[in-house]
């Protein structure tokens, strides 16, 4: 943990950001997919503890244009979270966690990446 001179811990880095909250499964193939791209396209991801869905965090702002079917975007209204090892949500956890990702992924490259994970769903879902 990190000190200030008179061995006050410092504040915890706050992260404002929204959430992009996504099934798991086409969460975790939007990961692969970015990761696959460029390995630093991925920002922070949590995953809830029944393993049910994805958080991808996003610039602040993004809620408010977020369209994309199956997913939904949540503002945190500024008021960010702590980064630390800890997720911030209680009964999540992180898939990649701070400091070995970016703090956010770009909307744009998730829009795309979602897409690009819901067509390689339907494909392995059609072939059985």
């Amino acid at each position: 943990m990190m000190t200030s001179r008179n061995d006050d811990p410092l504040p915890l880095p706050r992260a404002d950001c929204d959430v992009v909250t996504v099934p798991a499964r086409q969460g975790l193939e939007a990961v692969d997919i970015l990761r696959r791209a460029a390995g630093d396209a991925v920002g922070l991801v949590l995953h809830d503890g029944g393993g049910d869905t994805l958080g991808f965090l996003v610039p602040p702002g993004t809620a408010a244009a977020w369209d994309v079917p199956g997913s939904t975007c949540t503002e945190t209204d500024g008021r960010g979270f702590r980064l630390a090892p800890e997720p911030p949500v209680e009964g999540a956890d992180w898939l990649l966690p701070p400091g070995e990702a970016d703090l956010a992924t770009d909307p744009a490259v998730l829009r795309e990446a979602l897409g690009e994970a819901q067509r390689l769903i339907e494909a392995a879902d059609s072939r059985t």
